[in-house]
């Protein structure tokens, strides 16, 4: 089973470089849409928002003022967090909010390009 979740996108090329900047590949990339490779079982699909409103049953969300879902990506370890989040940092998304870290998780937020609400997410193991 594989999930593929979709986000509209305002500049193809642009969000491409971005999540290219955080070291994600692509799978089946065409004019109006690309796959972002997160892992074997999970894609997310930028669509141009023509493409992406085609699709959609209702009117869009506008992810800069809406939050429409928290994608998250789930890591090792606090460093690889730190990292992923830097990389988005510098290649322009916006930070949201201070690391959260309590007995069972770090993470931190980020909007990127689009203003889409990511987080990075390690989650501790359990004792014993």
């Amino acid at each position: 089973m594989q999930l593929f979740v979709n986000l509209a996108v305002k500049d193809l090329d642009r969000s491409k470089e971005f999540f290219t900047a955080l070291g994600f590949a692509f799978f089946g990339m065409a004019d109006d849409m690309a796959s972002v490779m997160i892992n074997d079982g999970a894609q997310v699909m930028l669509l141009t928002e023509p493409v992406f409103a085609g699709y959609a049953a209702r009117e869009l969300a506008d992810p800069a003022k809406t939050t429409e879902a928290i994608l998250v990506i789930g890591l090792e370890n606090p460093a690889q967090v730190d990292e992923l989040t830097e990389k988005a940092v510098a290649a322009g998304a916006t930070p949201l909010g201070p690391p959260r870290q309590d007995d069972f998780r770090y993470q931190r937020a980020f909007a990127d390009l689009d203003g889409h609400h990511w987080e990075a997410l390690c989650l501790a193991q359990p004792a014993g």
